[in-house]
């Protein structure tokens, strides 16, 4: 036994340098990893599949609210974004979005040549607001609808739970959040997953700037993009500077996920916001196309979901400096379409 023990390890050892001396010499190499199938983040940046950098510029969409405006995906295209953030529910707190629905949103999304970022809102403020779900509860349905977003991960990205915690218990974010991508990556999700922050998504507290990098480290994939949710917290260009800098020194990918130009708990820097996405090439998703309720009417885009009625806010993220409109860069997956479908892509032929 004690023989077996001590030159064991001393015949693995001459064995893995032989192997290395020859593989070289024979020509041989190791099985490559297989390329990802859609977005993945390397270096800190999110990336398409075929490797060019992606920064998002789009708005929010409360489909799940309003079922019946899904031709407002064609308008926020026209407006020029490139990215639309989808509110779905779980059925917890609104009625569910079947699998079927979550299908047609991609397929209406890709129709349109939007990236699409989908969410699930029924974790919001959970631990202050009643019925709030917990991430692995959005996991589930997610898991309940794998069959709508298999095969599509170069054009959807699976924002887990939307704001999900409030300021109660939001330390339990870090392992929850772990947790919860895990639970998603073992059921075979390959997806680019997005993750919100707590405090109501401002992380006022820094739970998830300070643990961003050991949720990063927990996906198995190193596939995860942070979303911070920039209202009244975000109040100064300091602060809002302060909070992105930090990602980009680490090497950590993050995106601002919802911001307003004003709000029930202050007002937002929205120039100090839409500046510094672009001095950085992060992404930002204002807050929200239309349909938001009295109290916050203001934080509309558009009028009605009419898209010649652009409101303040709507003229300023899409046509005011650092907006929309200036910024903008369709997905790369959507030009290569266009590219190798367009007549002139044909050389003609000469007789």
């Amino acid at each position: 036994m004690r023989f077996r023990t001590r030159t064991a390890p001393r015949t693995a050892a001459v064995l893995a340098a032989l192997l290395g001396f020859l593989v070289p010499l024979l020509g041989l190499a190791a099985p490559a990893q297989a390329a990802p199938t859609g977005f993945r983040v390397q270096n800190g940046r999110l990336l398409e599949a075929s490797g060019n950098d992606f920064v998002m510029r789009g708005v929010n969409h409360a489909h799940t609210w309003y079922p019946n405006r899904i031709s407002s995906l064609s308008h926020i295209k026209t407006k020029g974004a490139n990215t639309v953030r989808v509110v779905l529910a779980s059925g917890d707190r609104w009625t569910r979005n079947s699998a079927a629905d979550v299908a047609n949103v991609v397929a209406q999304c890709k129709q349109n040549r939007l990236i699409c970022v989908l969410e699930v809102h029924d974790t919001t403020g959970y631990g202050d607001q009643s019925g709030a779900i917990t991430l692995s509860r959005a996991a589930d349905y997610w898991i309940s609808v794998k069959s709508a977003l298999t095969g599509q991960e170069k054009y959807v990205i699976v924002n887990i739970g939307n704001e999900p915690y409030g300021n109660s218990n939001y330390a339990r974010w870090t392992a929850e959040t772990k947790a919860a991508v895990q639970k998603l990556r073992s059921a075979g999700f390959n997806h680019t997953l997005m993750v919100d922050a707590p405090n109501w998504g401002q992380d006022w507290a820094f739970t998830m700037r300070d643990n961003a990098a050991s949720v990063f480290a927990a996906d198995p994939d190193r596939n995860t993009v942070f979303s911070v949710h920039m209202y009244g917290v975000f109040n100064t260009a300091a602060k809002v500077n302060d909070y992105l800098n930090r990602f980009v020194a680490a090497k950590l990918p993050i995106v601002v996920g919802e911001f307003g130009h004003n709000h029930s708990d202050g007002n937002p820097d929205e120039d100090a916001i839409l500046a510094a996405a672009q001095r950085l090439r992060l992404g930002y998703l204002g807050w929200s196309w239309s349909g938001n309720s009295s109290d916050v009417q203001y934080l509309d885009l558009v009028t009605n979901f009419d898209p010649n009625q652009l409101t303040s806010w709507g003229r300023r993220l899409f046509n005011g400096t650092n907006g929309i409109v200036a910024t903008a860069k369709e997905a790369s997956v959507f030009v290569a379409v266009a590219t190798s479908t367009h007549p002139l892509a044909v050389p003609p032929l000469h007789h």
